[in-house]
């Protein structure tokens, strides 16, 4: 008996390791890139009139009609319809590309024109971007381009990692270009992509002015080019103040990396969301932001050819 009671309490005791132990996976929507929305936009004949086609993460399904996005889908990319001056012109900076036999989603560093003489006269540096929200088409013009996208998702949960598979290029290390509406310039200085995931909670004060506490960060910059896919990459969540933390990097502080994110308060006005503080592992978690970029600079500054592919997102639990 007294063998019997001692395996019984190795064999609970082992249990209870296991289950401690246990990681659970959940597949982040529409994370493995299999499906996509095909958009064919017509653009303005003033400037040829072709047939553009660009991609959005969702659904799969073909639009062929000039107006903004509707889908039911957490993601929204770098890829725009926009209407500015009355021209409509599109951007496109994320592909599906295949991979084995299925799919993932390569994002680029490209420059973006629309040249009307008298009329408009844009270039600019657009870098390959995806998110969780959703962008206010058709965009409007070249001016503080994060207010034109609202940032984040509703989301209650408090995973421990993210985790992806990622290849990155980076053929023109060395030198980073700022191209915003043909004023153009170059700097030495290597750019860095990244993966970005924070947990907020947010709340809204009588005036409409939206603010946060930074629950949980889980930021990640990818410095080097890889020969080939790094599958399986854990990105951990860092609850709290991610300054107290050993693996704390300058990029993971509060407020903006670069540019500010925005948000549609409960007046219907698109307003700044203000990160004001840390909260904790008590704190609960009312939104969360994804970011996924081939550039960390601010808007319209980047590395040109910089090119980062991502697949099979996974939230660990």
């Amino acid at each position: 008996m007294k063998n019997f009671n001692r395996y019984a309490m190795i064999l609970m005791v082992l249990a209870i390791a296991i289950s401690a132990n246990s990681q659970t996976y959940k597949n982040v929507q529409y994370g493995n890139f299999e499906n996509w929305v095909v958009r064919d936009i017509e653009e303005s004949l003033i400037i040829g009139g072709n047939i553009k086609r660009i991609y959005a993460i969702g659904p799969r399904d073909t639009i062929k009609e000039n107006k903004a996005l509707n889908i039911k889908s957490i993601w929204a990319t770098s890829n725009t319809y926009a209407k500015v001056a009355g021209i409509s012109k599109t951007s496109n900076t994320v592909y599906p590309e295949k991979r084995g036999n299925g799919y993932c989603a390569k994002l680029t560093t490209e420059y973006a024109e629309c040249k009307v003489i008298g009329i408009i006269n844009i270039r600019v540096l657009v870098s390959g971007s995806i998110y969780w929200g959703k962008a206010h088409e058709p965009i409007d013009g070249a001016s503080n381009p994060y207010s034109k996208m609202r940032w984040g998702v509703p989301f209650t949960n408090k995973p421990k990692a993210v985790i992806l598979d990622y290849k990155s290029a980076m053929p023109n290390k060395g030198t980073i270009t700022t191209c915003k509406t043909l004023s153009s310039s170059v700097r030495a200085g290597n750019d860095e992509q990244q993966i970005l995931f924070i947990l907020q909670n947010r709340w809204e004060d009588e005036k409409g002015n939206v603010y946060a506490k930074r629950v949980g960060t889980a930021i990640y910059h990818i410095t080097t080019p890889t020969k080939d896919w790094v599958n399986g990459f854990r990105i951990p969540v860092i609850y709290g103040d991610a300054t107290k933390s050993p693996n704390y990097k300058p990029y993971m502080n509060l407020g903006p990396l670069k540019d500010n994110f925005y948000t549609i308060n409960s007046k219907g006005k698109n307003v700044e969301i203000q990160e004001v503080g840390w909260g904790d592992e008590n704190t609960p978690v009312t939104h969360a932001i994804m970011l996924i970029s081939a550039s960390c600079q601010e808007a319209f500054s980047g590395t040109i050819g910089n090119t980062l592919w991502v697949d099979n997102i996974k939230l660990e639990y």
